[in-house]
């Protein structure tokens, strides 16, 4: 576990960070379908992919996986919040930013996935606290 969370991770954040940035432009749309102002849209729109590529930076490394885990926590953390609040009809619409495969799941599917995710940055960090000079 203390490789196969890591490596799932930095694959997931490179994945859809790279994703919305050769995308840019479909990205930087669908940021501005969502149901805040245009303005936090357009600041979301270049800061959620480098997060989700400085996380998965972060968690390459053993030195600073701990706060890669961290990060990775709470931007699931917004994120399962957010499918979760569309997932039961808080919006008037269905805005979608997800990337590539995650586009085609449902909601709910998207909710447990998240969920999981969650739980495995949790084993991470208990992994690595558990380590011989392990953070906090």
């Amino acid at each position: 576990m203390d490789k196969i969370a890591p490596t799932l991770l930095i694959l997931l954040w490179t994945y859809t960070g790279l994703d919305k940035l050769i995308q840019f432009e479909a990205s930087r749309k669908a940021f501005h379908n969502q149901t805040f102002t245009g303005e936090l849209a357009e600041v979301l729109a270049y800061v959620i992919p480098v997060s989700e590529l400085l996380l998965a930076l972060l968690l390459l490394f053993s030195i600073t996986r701990w706060w890669g885990y961290l990060g990775s926590i709470l931007l699931l953390t917004v994120f399962t919040t957010y499918v979760g609040l569309i997932w039961v009809g808080a919006f008037p619409r269905i805005p979608c930013n997800c990337a590539g495969i995650l586009e085609s799941m449902g909601w709910e599917a998207h909710f447990w996935l998240n969920c999981s995710l969650i739980v495995i940055c949790i084993l991470g960090l208990k992994i690595k606290k558990a380590e011989p000079g392990g953070s906090a």
